[in-house]
């Protein structure tokens, strides 16, 4: 198994927003310690010798904690790594492109807002999809709602795991029980946070808790 459902549970997508006087690396590093399951890279202005540099030390750093590591939409900086695998969005590499580049041991996550998207992704290879935005979010300008009725609606139609994101925070995750996702991806709700760990903490504990209430 590429990617199992237990590494989806807490999804930090980094984000250089709220850097201030930390490195990216020592922020994703709190976020691991506060008990985040997997990161993803995302970096969309950064150059590449910076963003190849930046990869690999968070690449090891997130073996040392044993939790996948994918890059956001770079397919060529996830290979010159050796990262997990790779996230694509609606807009970018298509799925079953993905896979043939990077070959049948890396993880590939799709972003999907409708049933149509997520059968098709599946169907071409993805491990798990991200759904979204479930609550208003300002971290993505191109981010479109997604009804509870459209996510429930996707997690029933699939097999592989679904994860919800866009403007969760641990005062309305609670509202995503019952949804049928295995885990949500946040960005602010971590790393613009002035303590980081026990951001990730607290959240992990309330996702653990919506989960549970899950019929």
């Amino acid at each position: 198994m590429r990617c199992a459902k237990e590494d989806l549970l807490l999804y930090g997508v980094t984000d250089r927003s709220w850097l201030k006087e930390e490195t990216l690396y020592q922020q994703v590093e709190k976020a691991l310690k506060g008990g985040a399951t997997f990161i993803q890279l995302r970096e969309k202005k950064l150059d590449q010798e910076s963003f190849l540099n930046e990869a690999k030390e968070l690449k090891e750093l997130c073996r040392a904690y044993k939790v996948p590591f994918v890059i956001n939409d770079n397919v060529e900086i996830a290979l010159a790594i050796d990262a997990d695998g790779v996230h694509v969005g609606q807009s970018d590499m298509e799925a079953l492109d993905v896979r043939k580049r990077l070959g049948e041991d890396k993880i590939i996550g799709v972003s999907a807002q409708t049933v149509e998207q997520a059968l098709l992704a599946e169907e071409h290879g993805a491990d798990y999809l991200g759904v979204g935005a479930v609550f208003p979010t300002g971290s993505k300008d191109d981010a479109d709602d997604v009804s509870r009725d459209t996510l429930k609606a996707i997690c029933d139609a699939v097999s592989i795991p679904v994860i919800a994101i866009g403007g969760i925070s641990e005062e309305n995750v609670a509202e995503l029980s019952g949804s049928g996702i295995c885990g949500i991806a946040v960005i602010s709700a971590i790393f613009a946070r002035p303590d980081i760990e026990s951001a990730a903490r607290e959240l992990r504990e309330r996702t653990l808790a919506m989960l549970g209430e899950r019929s």
